[in-house]
């Protein structure tokens, strides 16, 4: 299961860090509004960074499980967006993250890691 670098699509991981960074500026703004968002420009760029890195993953992992369309790439997405909504139940089971920024982050990452998986799957 060795992914070749060079095969994967460049400007689907790139499009994929801009997707991730549109989604979660409107998804954040909706859901949390701007009185409870940090200031400062840092989170801006870690939230640019992250966007970019789960792209690159989510292409990898697209292409190491043989995805050859958007619907299995929307699988590879699902299935990583469930597993992280899983990590963030055991927090908050264990009082580390409230019951609401919890549903807030499992939305989050469900819908933009599913979107990802299409994303990816659709351009490999």
């Amino acid at each position: 299961m060795l992914v070749d670098v060079s095969s994967l699509n460049y400007w689907a991981i790139l499009a994929g860090g801009i997707l991730y960074m549109i989604y979660g500026g409107i998804y954040y703004t909706v859901l949390v509004g701007k009185k409870n968002q940090n200031t400062g420009p840092l989170k801006y760029v870690v939230a640019g960074i992250v966007a970019f890195i789960s792209s690159i993953f989510i292409g990898v992992l697209v292409q190491a499980t043989g995805s050859t369309s958007w619907l299995s790439g929307v699988a590879v997405g699902s299935i990583v967006g469930f597993l992280i909504s899983i990590v963030y139940l055991k927090n908050t089971l264990f009082g580390l993250v409230s019951a609401k920024n919890c549903a807030i982050a499992i939305g989050d990452h469900l819908i933009i890691f599913t979107l990802l998986g299409a994303l990816h799957g659709f351009f490999i």
